[in-house]
């Protein structure tokens, strides 16, 4: 049975990296969470070194494929039989879109996650992006990317968590302090996104719909299997991942215009040392992790429709 002063959060792609982290934060302030993995026996291992940490009773596993609409629904309806409700959904899971072994030395992109650079807190509204301190071995060609590995980006990064949330919100609804965060990146920052079309209907807060971005998705892949995104304006390199950030970052201002009592909001963690970038980040796991568990765990009445860099909100 549900604890009516119990917390209960759901942490999508968490048995490592940010995701993890931000487990380990929520269930340190005594959120029961649930970590989530597309690969059980993984799962499992991140659930045990959790339990090192003296956090067994806060914290179960549950397989999740974002990607799989059967497999939300089983969460779904675990969620609801061991709770009743859900008050936190952090939609984490995400991926580049393209080979990480390419992430060689010399062909390292400080662009990855969108996370050039560190959030100048000294600068509001304003994000600075600085390279790390690799000079030379930086080495400015196009990572290889297909259609395919295209379409999974878009599928994972957006319609994932797009999905997931619409699963969830019902449960949601049931809380008394619903929280969503959706781990974005600076990278999906609309000014990364040339094509006047695609940033005029992404910025149109008034006129916003899901079908909107919709078309705005469509087109980007009609023009990446003609191989015109260059001659349409729209990024050359990490084209899919910043596309699909953009929409993530545009579903969360819609999100939180139609869902008023919730607190919804996006963050960029910072440039964090992952699997996802060859470990190449600057920010610990612990520190690009605060800024999510601390969105989640925003009082009510909080800012709501935002994107964060960090911990500092953010222009689109």
């Amino acid at each position: 049975m549900a604890d009516a002063k119990q917390r209960y959060a759901v942490v999508t792609g968490s048995n490592k990296g940010i995701g993890l982290e931000t487990v380990k934060g929520l269930a340190s302030n005594g959120v029961k969470v649930v970590l989530t993995a597309r690969d059980e026996k993984r799962g499992y291992e991140a659930l045990k070194k959790l339990k090192e940490f003296g956090l067994s009773e806060f914290v179960i596993f549950h397989k999740l494929d974002v990607t799989d609409s059967a497999s939300v629904a089983s969460l779904v309806e675990f969620v609801k039989v061991q709770f009743g409700r859900l008050d936190i959904l952090v939609n984490n899971a995400g991926i580049t879109g393209f080979n990480t072994d390419d992430l060689v030395s010399g062909h390292f992109f400080p662009t990855l996650c969108g996370d050039i650079g560190l959030y100048n807190a000294s600068k509001r509204n304003t994000v600075s992006y600085t390279l790390m301190q690799v000079g030379s071995k930086i080495n400015w060609r196009e990572l290889p990317q297909t259609y395919e590995m295209a379409k999974k980006c878009l599928t994972t990064n957006y319609y994932g968590a797009k999905e997931t949330t619409k699963a969830f919100l019902p449960l949601l609804q049931q809380s008394n302090s619903p929280h969503i965060v959706n781990v974005s990146s600076t990278a999906g920052l609309l000014k990364h996104i040339s094509n006047e079309w695609a940033k005029g209907v992404l910025d149109d807060t008034e006129n916003l719909t899901e079908e909107r971005i919709e078309k705005v998705l469509k087109e980007f892949m009609k023009d990446f299997k003609e191989g015109s995104l260059k001659n349409k304006g729209w990024p050359t390199y990490l084209s899919t991942y910043m596309v699909s950030k953009a929409a993530l970052n545009t579903y969360t201002r819609l999100l939180a215009k139609n869902h008023q009592n919730f607190c919804i909001n996006c963050v960029c963690p910072g440039f964090v040392k992952t699997d996802i970038n060859r470990n190449t980040g600057i920010l610990s796991v612990e520190n690009g992790a605060a800024s999510v568990v601390r969105l989640a765990l925003l009082p009510n009445g909080s800012p709501s429709g935002n994107f964060f860099a960090r911990q500092e909100v953010s222009g689109f």
